[in-house]
């Protein structure tokens, strides 16, 4: 017979357990998002603002911007379930899903992701071509920035224009917004980024493009999308699927949202459209085959 002191522990440790579970439960709800860091810490949060709010409404989960140091740090976080979405550049998407063995699937790209495209831009009016850079000093932006490094490495060695040998020197700003400030300053003769952020830099009058102009633009490439782990909850994956593809630039609200993330409108993408980038992280030594 269990005297009612027994019955009382047990009812105890009963409740503790369901609490115990109930805040494991509550913690498991929080939907953690991060972002390669292309731009300034500050700005991709508030980029990032209004749109974890409206997913939250979405996905039904508290859902929190966690930032990382560098780009390697966003692939490292994903594969390791430290967040559960990240927005990729086309290789760091790249770079994730060969470190993952294809564990990590692309969710939506911005429509402007289909034909992305880098500038090249110097204050130096003697450079017109990517051949006037030879002898010259340059900044990439990150190391594993597609639209800051892979891809315009890969234009200017179809251009016959190796920047380990034919340039004086090459520099890696780390972010887009910090090759401009390089290339203003004087810091470097020259340098490349993502046409996106360049745009925005124009339009918000932080670089006058009378001084500092692009002298060369890419052809089209796949860039940017929001990838998540494969394993993720099937419904939880049309749910955000849904929730960018249901955006709507007629919505003021929603065309807010979009005009934050530099996009008329999110559409489908897949890990075949990121074919092109693997190779040409390959060819220019990036990537093991």
């Amino acid at each position: 017979m269990i005297k009612f002191s027994g019955i009382k522990s047990l009812l105890s440790a009963s409740l503790a357990a369901a609490l115990l579970f109930a805040g494991a439960a509550h913690a498991q709800a929080v939907f953690r998002v991060s972002a390669i860091p292309d731009e300034a810490p500050t700005e991709l949060q508030r980029k990032f603002k209004p749109l974890g709010e409206y997913l939250e409404k979405k996905i039904g989960m508290k859902v929190e911007f966690t930032p990382v140091t560098d780009y390697a740090a966003s692939v490292e976080a994903l594969i390791n379930r430290k967040v559960d979405m990240v927005w990729f550049g086309g290789f760091t998407f790249v770079q994730a899903k060969d470190r993952s063995k294809n564990q990590i699937t692309p969710l939506v790209q911005r429509a402007e992701d289909e034909k992305f495209k880098s500038v090249f831009i110097t204050t130096n009016p003697a450079i017109t071509k990517l051949d006037d850079l030879k002898g010259k000093t340059f900044s990439f932006g990150s190391e594993s920035s597609t639209s800051g490094h892979l891809m315009p490495r890969s234009f200017l060695l179809a251009a016959k224009v190796n920047p380990d040998t034919d340039m004086k020197r090459i520099a890696f700003s780390g972010a887009h917004d910090a090759t401009v400030a390089a290339v203003a300053g004087g810091k470097v003769d020259a340098g490349a980024l993502n046409i996106s952020v360049w745009e925005k830099l124009i339009g918000e009058k932080k670089v006058d493009p009378a001084v500092v102009r692009v002298f060369y633009t890419t052809p089209g490439y796949y860039d940017y999308n929001w990838s998540v782990r494969s394993d993720m909850n099937a419904d939880l994956r049309k749910k955000l699927s849904d929730a960018f593809l249901s955006l709507d630039p007629k919505n003021l609200q929603d065309k807010a949202i979009l005009d934050l993330q530099r996009a008329s409108k999110f559409i489908p993408t897949k890990a075949e459209n990121y074919v092109a980038i693997e190779a040409a992280a390959q060819n220019a030594g990036l990537l093991k085959k």
